[in-house]
């Protein structure tokens, strides 16, 4: 029997850049990239653990408890947002290592750079929006393996959010992402 290990997946390659030396997976941008990724994954590997880090837009209301751009956060729960019919919370099984960072994310295929989508979403009562998370939680959760979730905001996911600046502010965010990492899931 191959010995089972720990899958640390992003979504974007940018998201990636500062890993280049740890093994990882990139899975694509959006649901059916995630989901296609990690099935073939663990199709081919005994995967004892999935962390997730990456980056997402905040759709939190301004004040006190709208995260910030300069912190990690442990997504905790996990919504569709672009989903017509009530969709189920995905709830992680993985080990909480931020306690006092916990939030709820939406997913959502598609890139929220939208005042009005921004306030949807946060309706919902989501802090993050992504277009993964909900995907790789589904794929854990069937095959009942346990799933942490990094993520550390990029942009407000509101109408001053450009594809071209994400991509810059994404390769700053794995430097962060890689301190983290060090420091707190690979010690």
């Amino acid at each position: 029997m191959a010995e089972k290990k720990t899958l640390l997946v992003f979504a974007h390659d940018d998201e990636a850049v500062a890993f280049s030396d740890v093994e990882h997976l990139i899975s694509g941008v959006g649901k059916v990239n995630a989901t296609v990724a990690l099935a073939g994954a663990f199709a081919e590997n005994e995967i004892e653990r999935v962390i997730v880090l990456g980056t997402a837009g905040v759709v939190g209301h301004a004040g006190e408890d709208r995260p910030s751009l300069d912190t990690i956060y442990q997504v905790t729960k996990l919504i569709q947002h672009d989903f017509p019919l009530p969709s189920a919370d995905v709830i992680p099984t993985g080990a909480i290592l931020l306690p006092e960072l916990q939030v709820t994310m939406a997913t959502g295929d598609v890139f929220v750079s939208d005042d009005e989508q921004r306030t949807h979403i946060s309706g919902l009562g989501a802090s993050l929006v992504d277009m993964e998370g909900y995907a790789y939680a589904s794929m854990c959760q069937r095959f009942n393996v346990p799933l942490q979730i990094f993520k550390i905001p990029s942009d407000y996911a509101d109408s001053s959010t450009s594809m071209e600046e994400w991509d810059a502010i994404v390769k700053q965010k794995s430097v962060q992402l890689r301190e983290f990492y060090d420091s707190v899931i690979a010690k």
